[in-house]
């Protein structure tokens, strides 16, 4: 399983260690991931997904998923979460439509 978070797509980093002897060697900055159920308050459906932690709490700050969703571009968000998103998008506009008519 790669380590990615599954709403913005952020993978490991690479840096060095750096040594007293001022040494260097290669090392991997491994996201902070958390697997989590997400609701969309709007469609009242659940999502797995597995997040970064700094996502989740940006997730929390713009009012949930839904929030997230509409008011994030879509190229920072992964493949799943445009996915996601375009149910949202559909979900709203058919329920508009219903409301019109």
């Amino acid at each position: 399983m790669s380590r990615r978070c599954d709403l913005t797509d952020i993978g490991p980093m690479t840096g060095n260690n750096v040594s007293h002897s001022n040494a260097k060697t290669r090392r991997r900055f491994e996201p902070n991931l958390c697997n989590i159920t997400l609701v969309s308050d709007t469609m009242g459906q659940k999502y797995r997904v597995r997040i970064t932690a700094a996502t989740l709490r940006t997730v929390d700050f713009k009012g949930g998923l839904d929030g997230f969703l509409m008011n994030t571009k879509n190229k920072k968000l992964s493949d799943k979460a445009r996915k996601i998103k375009r149910a949202l998008i559909k979900f709203v506009a058919e329920a508009e439509a219903a409301e019109a008519a």
